[in-house]
């Protein structure tokens, strides 16, 4: 898709929304790509990083490659949240701890819109519809009061998994990664390895966090594709 240079400034500005979004426990980068309009898009282009997108690049070269797995728009949203992550982390968690109701105000007021952004895009309500509704709500809530681990990260392994888990969150509207990296134990590691540039702990969790986004995001675009309303 050919694009203006605004229209990827404007791409790396939601992206930088949805780095600030990650990064505070209970609000999902997901939901911002979702009422931004670059969701189903964001799926299809990750979708697109696959085994054939070698064939690609030894066949045709670097820059066949890259238009197939879109990836100018790619570079231009994780632009934005790099950016955000890295330099918003160290705003973010001093707003949570002195501004906490402003903080949650604000978030909250995405999810809000979310809710109803979402609600619009279902053109008939039927009882499928409803229970389904009722199943993530409950699943939400449940997720919502589970009792969080100690912090600390007790392995590499666990820390992989962790990164694989939260990213999944991360891409579905609704649910946070970050939360899930507190549930887990592993949020406020993650933010000081942020704050300290300790890179080998960062890799590890982006190495897991890239496995689970090419995987769930393949059953993400084939849900979307077959249950959209759903």
């Amino acid at each position: 898709m050919q694009r203006s240079f605004k229209e990827y400034l404007i791409i790396t500005l939601k992206g930088i929304a949805m780095g600030a979004a990650d990064v505070v426990p209970g609000v999902s980068g997901g939901t911002i790509a979702f009422i931004s309009g670059i969701y189903e898009e964001l799926l299809e282009s990750i979708n697109a990083i696959n085994f054939n997108t070698l064939k690609v690049l030894k066949q045709k070269g670097v820059k066949a490659m890259w238009k197939s797995i879109n990836g100018n728009f790619l570079l231009s949203l994780l632009l934005g949240i790099g950016i955000s992550i890295i330099s918003l982390a160290k705003l973010i968690k001093w707003l949570l701890e002195n501004k906490p109701i402003l903080v949650w105000s604000f978030f909250f007021g995405l999810v809000v819109a979310s809710v109803i952004y979402v609600a619009k895009q279902i053109k008939e309500w039927n009882i499928a519809s409803i229970v389904l509704l009722i199943i993530g709500a409950g699943i939400a809530y449940y997720i919502s009061i589970l009792p969080p681990m100690a912090n600390g990260i007790s392995s590499t392994w666990f820390l992989f998994f962790a990164g694989s888990l939260a990213i999944c969150a991360m891409i579905l509207p609704g649910i946070s990664g970050s939360f899930i990296l507190l549930l887990l134990g592993v949020y406020k590691p993650v933010l000081d390895a942020i704050h300290d540039k300790d890179f080998k702990t960062l890799i590890v969790l982006i190495s897991g966090a890239v496995v689970g986004l090419l995987t769930f995001s393949r059953l993400l675009k084939w849900l979307f594709d077959k249950y959209h309303t759903l």
